[in-house]
């Protein structure tokens, strides 16, 4: 990132305590439009409790959250319009169908075009068969695919991805990637976790491994080489739990 480049989101010092347990330990971080972070990391590493953080769904023990340069306020409900979030809850209604649920997402925000968002929504995702479908009948993979749909129905500027690939099959996985590429080309900023080592490269213009609750290494996407990225993460990840003072010791 330049300096003439205005950040669109920002972490400073941000900490997230569950009593003695701390779940994310001083986190910084600063994305600029067109930006894509891939955060990789452990299970209890801290990572969906960062995207909490970041997305406003979770309030930070210590640290600051800013969208657009302003720091985030919880009781103003306006940065949400600047912000899309796919999480493993989905927040999608079953007895609703697929369409029905985007356009009450489509209400909440106050969206003046569902006519003809929704479908379009729908399309790009690979659901517009399936629009009059109930929710509870379609399959974790299509769920999936209609949170996202729900996630940039408003179009955000920034994106938040919790494990996005899970439950995808191959074909679904690709209309993913496609989205996903969308989003970079739109210059959104765009942060995802994900346990894909391979799938979570592909687009990532920068890269950091969170390990018990820090990001122990971060890097440029383009300067990371997929091949040998695997023994990277595992070093990172063994030094990283034995304590700071390891982390980035004799790594490769």
């Amino acid at each position: 990132m330049t300096d003439a480049s205005p950040a669109v989101v920002e972490a400073r010092g941000l900490t997230r305590e569950y009593g003695a347990v701390v779940a994310v330990r001083e986190v910084d971080l600063s994305l600029t439009a067109g930006e894509f972070l891939t955060i990789f990391g452990p299970n209890g590493a801290g990572k969906t409790s960062l995207l909490g953080m970041l997305g406003g769904a979770m309030r930070p023990t210590r640290g600051q959250v800013l969208i657009g340069g302003e720091a985030l306020s919880y009781g103003d409900v306006e940065w949400r319009h600047r912000v899309g979030i796919l999480s493993h809850r989905g927040f999608l209604y079953g007895r609703l169908t697929a369409e029905e649920n985007l356009r009450f997402y489509g209400r909440l925000f106050g969206l003046p075009d569902l006519d003809t968002r929704v479908p379009e929504r729908l399309d790009r995702v690979g659901l517009a068969e399936r629009a009059r479908s109930q929710v509870r009948q379609l399959s974790h993979g299509m769920r999936q695919r209609l949170s996202l749909a729900r996630a940039l129905l408003h179009d955000p500027e920034v994106v938040l991805l919790d494990e996005p690939y899970t439950g995808l099959d191959p074909s679904a996985a690709t209309v993913l990637r496609g989205v996903l590429q969308e989003l970079r080309d739109n210059r959104k900023s765009v942060v995802m976790v994900t346990h894909n080592l391979t799938q979570g490269l592909e687009l990532a213009t920068r890269v950091a491994i969170q390990v018990a609750g820090r990001f122990a290494w971060e890097g440029r996407g383009s300067e990371v080489d997929p091949a040998g990225f695997e023994s990277r993460y595992h070093a990172v990840v063994e030094a990283g739990t034995r304590g700071p003072a390891a982390v980035g010791a004799g790594l490769p």
